[in-house]
């Protein structure tokens, strides 16, 4: 059982009186829509509501029932092909991974028709693998280094790898490969890299449909990993020699860090509902196949800051936002969800207070929300990967762009 604090049902809706009556034009605790309330300590923080506005135009905010969300939305470049994962370079130069195997390049706002590089055999792409999370190094305009995670054939079987990259002369090759024999499949295979305030290469990693890999701590499967730029091992690891910094991940694909507080969340997809957003701890246990929704246990396992209780959010990528009208909480993008949800945290970040959807089956599947300049938020559709509906122009970069 969940031996944590429950907030009472009569505390809940008091809390949530006191946020509405106290709100501020723009504050989703306006808004129609609810989220059950708890201490963000896997107390089901469920996202509930609808989203009745139409999709705004460039130039205009978007309404949401009651509540305009302050920022302007626009579409800045179309016709990607199941995009994963976007990086943006100190000059505003941007590189977005598509999963059937190329980085495409966006110059001045423009996509250009050349990738920076088509990756070959033994590249693989089946299902929920190909080419995923790209990564681009602190110090690239110097050393001209991206990172890249995908999947590849090793014999018969599926595994996935990460490999450095080279930039020159507008084109990429491979320059180092250094984390190989991650399991994979057709399936669950993670895939997102993130460098942290540390400067360490962190990679969440999927158990493939075998969920006792998870378990297994020899295994680099259903992990989050923790490496250095050159591929080796940190010494301050919790396991000596391992790349593993966290175990009992099902298929997590979003990592974002709050900068003020280093504390690291990731987002995690159920088995079926009971999606996750989890505080990652060095070492810890997060307990898939063991429990899921607030289980415990006993203490032997972290529970869930937040989970989507029986509906399915199906997250992927995460953004900790720190500039604009959101700024203190984290978003992230929902593919089955069809959504983003902003999660804002307590003030010391260790709970979750309210969980809010926005811009619900608007734009279809979104893969990828990241923070950029000035407060913008960017986000990645993903129509195109064989489970949603092509829309016109799919699959799309939107901007959502702070009202001044």
């Amino acid at each position: 059982m969940n031996n944590r604090l429950t907030v009472p049902l009569y505390a809940s809706l008091l809390s949530m009186a006191l946020l509405t009556a106290s709100c501020t034009p723009g504050n989703p605790a306006s808004s129609s829509q609810s989220s059950s309330q708890g201490e963000g300590t896997g107390q089901g923080q469920t996202a509930k509501g609808s989203n009745s506005g139409a999709a705004a135009g460039a130039g205009k905010s978007e309404e949401q029932g009651s509540v305009v969300v302050p920022y302007q939305v626009s579409v800045l470049v179309e016709g990607l092909n199941a995009p994963w994962e976007m990086v943006t370079a100190a000059d505003g130069q941007m590189f977005v991974t598509e999963r059937p195997g190329t980085i495409r390049v966006i110059t001045d706002g423009k996509l250009e028709s050349e990738p920076l590089i088509e990756f070959e055999a033994p590249f693989n792409e089946e299902g929920e693998g190909g080419l995923l999370g790209l990564e681009i190094d602190p110090n690239f305009e110097s050393n001209r280094y991206l990172y890249v995670y995908h999947s590849y054939l090793d014999g018969q079987d599926i595994a996935n790898r990460v490999l450095r990259l080279k930039v020159n002369g507008g084109k990429a090759v491979i320059d180092r490969e250094l984390l190989a024999d991650i399991p994979g499949g057709v399936n669950h295979n993670g895939g997102r890299i993130k460098i942290g305030p540390d400067e360490r290469l962190y990679i969440t990693t999927g158990e493939r449909y075998e969920p006792e890999l998870a378990q297994n701590q020899n295994s680099l499967g259903g992990k989050i990993l923790r490496i250095g730029l050159d591929g080796s091992i940190p010494s301050d690891n919790p396991w000596p020699n391992s790349p593993v910094y966290s175990i009992g991940h099902r298929n997590a694909q979003g990592l974002a860090w709050n900068p003020d507080n280093g504390y690291l969340y990731a987002t995690e997809h159920g088995q079926r509902n009971h999606d996750e957003l989890n505080r990652i701890i060095a070492g810890e246990n997060y307990g898939w196949p063991e429990v899921e929704d607030d289980e415990d246990g006993g203490g032997a396992y972290q529970a869930p800051l937040a989970h989507s209780g029986n509906e399915t959010w199906a997250p992927s990528g995460v953004a900790y936002i720190t500039e604009g009208p959101w700024a203190g909480s984290l978003v992230a993008a929902n593919l089955r969800g069809e959504q983003l949800l902003r999660v804002i945290l307590s003030e010391d970040g260790t709970k979750v207070e309210q969980v809010v959807p926005f811009f619900k089956g608007e734009w279809g599947r979104i893969r990828n929300v990241s923070a950029g300049e000035d407060g913008k938020l960017y986000v990645l559709t993903n129509n195109r990967d064989g489970r949603g509906s092509p829309r016109d122009g799919d699959d799309k970069l939107i901007v959502l762009t702070p009202e001044a």
